[in-house]
């Protein structure tokens, strides 16, 4: 008599869950436009519920028609640059091309033989 309710228990339970599966995926085209920012989410909302009565034969166009939209990128502008540090930048710029300019000497003064041994 256990095993009998223990098994209506487990079947209830994979129905239900097998019910909220099926409508996770139904809602999934119109979640998908809204995050996207599609213009055309609301349709899109309500193509998937005509979906519905086709017997899900039209989700598969409405997911693709939700997920073909991609969000243009956002011009962004750089952050002022507040007086005064441009001069210090240029100096850092000049320190920078001192130093590489020393390095480039030390390269190219080695003896070929140490470029040679250390290959």
């Amino acid at each position: 008599m256990f095993l009998d309710y223990l098994a209506l228990g487990l079947l209830c339970l994979s129905l239900t869950a097998v019910f909220y599966l099926f409508i996770f995926i139904h809602d999934l085209p119109y979640k998908l436009a809204t995050e996207r920012g599609h213009p055309q989410a609301e349709a899109i909302g309500v193509a998937q519920w005509l979906a519905l009565f086709t017997l899900e034969a039209l989700w598969p166009l409405v997911f693709m028609w939700a997920v073909s939209y991609k969000k243009p990128p956002q011009e962004t502008t750089p952050p002022p640059i507040p007086p005064g540090t441009g001069d210090e930048l240029a100096a850092r710029l000049a320190a920078l091309e001192q130093r590489l300019q020393k390095l480039e000497v030390t390269a190219n003064s080695k003896p070929a033989h140490q470029e040679a041994t250390r290959g």
